[in-house]
């Protein structure tokens, strides 16, 4: 029987950002790595992670196996904040694509041809004053165990800070799994 390797979930600390952001390109297409997609790593965890590691860290957790960061849960409990961040932020880099966009190799260029006219049409409406958060883990991370326990301490955390709501979108596709995981919880 093969013994499960200790972990630990602790906050987010301003020591783990870069982790975070690898961790980020690295599971950022369906839990597999955007580069096949889109090689601009640093736009891609800028778009991503930032506002929650620099604006909000108090509200993420990570995901330590043997000292080595392998998974993150970022939260927000501000979506008005996050909602205004990421207006400016979404022009910014979209200027900074714009100015990279002569370099990217075709793939690039196509995924962010997409994103401008059909990604903004993918992401379903959230629900008004309502914290919510996004998970990541690598492949060799992906367990109830862990996955449950990142979950438990947010959801822990928005409960001493008297939220009553979260909210989280799984994105999936075919015959991959997703919401079993969260009916889990209810």
């Amino acid at each position: 029987m093969k013994r499960e390797r200790a972990y630990t979930i602790r906050g987010f600390e301003p020591s783990d950002r870069a982790a975070v952001r690898d961790l980020c390109c690295r599971t950022g297409f369906l839990g597999t790595p955007i580069d096949p997609v889109y090689e601009d790593r640093e736009l891609f965890a800028d778009f991503l992670t930032t506002y929650y590691t620099d604006h909000e860290p108090q509200s993420s957790f990570v995901l330590e196996v043997e000292g080595e960061l392998k998974g993150y849960l970022l939260g927000s409990r501000k979506p008005l904040l996050n909602q205004l961040y990421s207006f400016q932020q979404n022009i910014v880099l979209f200027l900074r694509s714009l100015l990279r966009y002569p370099r990217y190799n075709a793939r690039s260029k196509r995924f962010i041809r997409w994103m401008i006219m059909n990604g903004w049409r993918e992401v379903p409406a959230a629900p008004a004053r309502t914290a919510h958060f996004h998970i990541n883990l690598l492949p060799e991370a992906r367990k109830i165990s862990t996955t449950r326990a990142l979950m438990s301490a947010y959801l822990s955390y928005l409960y001493r800070c008297g939220e009553k709501r979260v909210y989280g979108q799984i994105v999936t596709f075919e015959s991959r799994r997703g919401e079993k995981m969260f009916e889990r919880y209810g």
